[in-house]
């Protein structure tokens, strides 16, 4: 049963993705002045925050099972460092290939300074909306991590969601271990959300 403090909380979040996605639309001309309301409403009533996704491969294990799991991920429309946060397992768009989705831990966000274990490589700081992110799996090399190591710096914009939980089996599932922040943000939209039985039919494994 979910407390009317998380209902208020969760309404509260749905809110601010609704105005966040219909503003986006109305700034790339795709809604008009007198649609944006409209819009707003629509995704507060008919849209939920979260989507499910399937991702195989050992490059998140042991988050992620080596044969893949079913992701509960909270959508992100606009993502900058207030909405997603280091630490976070993030879905995001593989800057490799256009139509493939990536799962990595956020490592690092725009100002940080990346040094390289390689002393030959000058150390840089990442610039505005840059972020780097990197595999769990630490018995991989980066080629076969296939993360920042690999590929450089990627724009937040890629960035379209937060797992914040995952079904490795029926009997193996959880929350994913992200930033402190974001257990806090997410948290109530888990517990409004969250569909294990839904999540175990739509698993693959």
């Amino acid at each position: 049963m979910v407390s009317l403090s998380t209902w208020f909380r969760y309404l509260g979040h749905k809110l601010e993705y609704s105005v966040s996605l219909s503003w986006k639309s109305y700034t790339r001309g795709q809604i008009s002045d007198i649609e944006l309301r409209d819009s707003v409403w629509k995704y507060v009533f008919q849209g939920k925050l979260t989507y499910l996704h399937w991702n195989k491969g050992e490059q998140m294990a042991p988050v992620i099972g080596g044969q893949g799991g079913t992701l509960l991920v909270r959508k992100i429309p606009a993502a900058d460092p207030t909405r997603v946060f280091v630490g976070d397992v993030v879905v995001l768009k593989d800057p490799e290939k256009s139509d493939n989705y990536l799962v990595r831990r956020l490592a690092a966000i725009e100002g940080y300074e990346m040094a390289s274990t390689d002393k030959k490589d000058e150390p840089f700081v990442l610039e505005k909306d840059q972020c780097w992110v990197l595999a769990d799996n630490g018995n991989l090399k980066p080629k076969e991590a296939n993360d920042s190591r690999t590929f450089g710096p990627v724009s937040m914009t890629n960035i379209v969601g937060r797992a914040i939980y995952c079904l490795r089996t029926a009997v193996d599932h959880g929350p994913v271990q992200n930033s402190h922040f974001s257990l806090r943000k997410d948290s109530p939209v888990l517990e409004v959300e969250l569909d294990v039985d839904e999540m175990v039919k739509n698993h693959k494994a």
